[in-house]
């Protein structure tokens, strides 16, 4: 895509939309290009201005109702949200896994102590797979017609990627279990090729039912506060080739795939980008900084911002912290994103931060 270079009119705020963190409205400012062409550069590597990856005023969630994940998983985004109430919902995945909502942790989780497998060998007897054609995709379309707005990018989720299916089947310490366990190694690779072919008949439907979709989230939890769950050289083995395959038929239908992973994952990062995927936001206990620095010219990394605090902090000394942000993972030869970990810190993300982080970030992905 080629853009202008940056004219000042553009800092001309055009729209906000309020910051469900509770931190300043987020300013809309008048862009070049709508926000979906941004969020969509940014996702193929040649943004217009910086992002925060998958919220703001560029983005749109899109999870609906009649997917069974969604509803367990307390993450329904559709015609029928009503906050407070439709995210917090829980109740049987796709495969009949009952899961309830922790009001603590603000998600839904599978009650622990209950396991349908203790032995990944036995899943071609005990696991039901679900009949995905029987699901509402024509009513569907029909009653979210009225639901996309057209310059926004488009994500949607899917629940619960490969490591996070096996807990919900067979509580985590079994799940961990099986990863390293040689005498399970076949069966985790039968389950997981048949898990990626459901998720790519998955795809395949939304795609033709809902084009409007731009990419394509999976969540898989890989790792806890200090360490990641298993090592790199199990996920290579056991993961990596059947998340590829899903990923390589998101972008044979031309959309975009984005990776979610909870937990201290540096060690991974090779893993996920040999996995396909176009993004990964990395939680705070990684240093995104450094994970840029070595590996942003492979994958567009959320990269978290230097913290700050703006009630001790002058306008002039909030420009300087975004300017240096810019500077230094704004590059039109190697991109990046804003952490949507720095929106969960949104006292730093002032209106005057924001300003100059599009001003100073324009100028520099227009120098490409």
């Amino acid at each position: 895509m080629t853009v202008t270079k940056f004219d000042e009119k553009e800092l001309n705020v055009v729209g906000e939309m309020p910051d469900l963190m509770g931190g300043e409205p987020i300013p809309i400012f008048d862009t070049p290009v709508s926000g979906k062409e941004g969020a969509l550069a940014t996702y193929r590597k040649s943004p217009v201005w910086q992002v925060v990856l998958g919220v703001g005023p560029e983005f749109q969630i899109f999870n609906p109702n009649f997917i069974p994940d969604n509803v367990s998983r307390a993450f329904v985004f559709d015609h029928s949200f009503v906050p407070g109430v439709s995210n917090l919902c829980a109740g049987k995945d796709m495969f009949g896994i009952q899961w309830e909502y922790e009001e603590s942790a603000g998600g839904s989780m599978v009650r622990p102590g209950n396991p349908l497998l203790t032995d990944m060998n036995d899943w071609t007897d005990k696991v039901v797979w679900p009949d995905i054609n029987t699901w509402d995709w024509e009513g569907a379309r029909e009653k979210n017609k009225e639901y996309f707005v057209q310059d926004k990018l488009v994500i949607t989720w899917i629940f619960s990627g490969f490591f996070e299916r096996l807990i919900s089947f067979m509580d985590f310490e079994n799940a961990a279990m099986a990863l390293i366990d040689d005498e399970q190694e076949d069966a985790v690779k039968g389950f997981f090729d048949r898990l990626s072919d459901l998720y790519i008949q998955m795809i395949d439907k939304y795609v033709t039912h809902f084009p409007e979709i731009d990419v394509f989230y999976v969540h898989d939890d890989w790792g806890a506060q200090k360490d990641t769950f298993f090592s790199p050289s199990a996920a290579k083995e056991l993961i990596v080739p059947y998340m590829r395959k899903v990923t390589d038929f998101i972008h044979e239908k031309g959309k975009l795939a984005e990776f979610h992973s909870c937990g201290m994952n540096e060690k991974q990062i090779k893993n996920i980008i040999d996995a396909g995927w176009d993004v990964w936001t990395p939680q705070t206990m990684n240093d995104t900084q450094k994970l840029y620095e070595e590996y942003g010219d492979q994958i567009i990394i959320g990269v978290m911002p230097e913290l700050f605090d703006p009630k001790t902090k002058s306008e002039e000394e909030q420009r300087a912290y975004a300017r240096e942000f810019a500077n230094k993972f704004c590059k039109a030869d190697k991109p990046s994103g804003l952490s949507v970990y720095a929106q969960f810190n949104a006292e730093i993300l002032t209106k005057v931060y924001r300003e100059e982080l599009y001003k100073q970030s324009r100028i520099n992905y227009a120098r490409g």
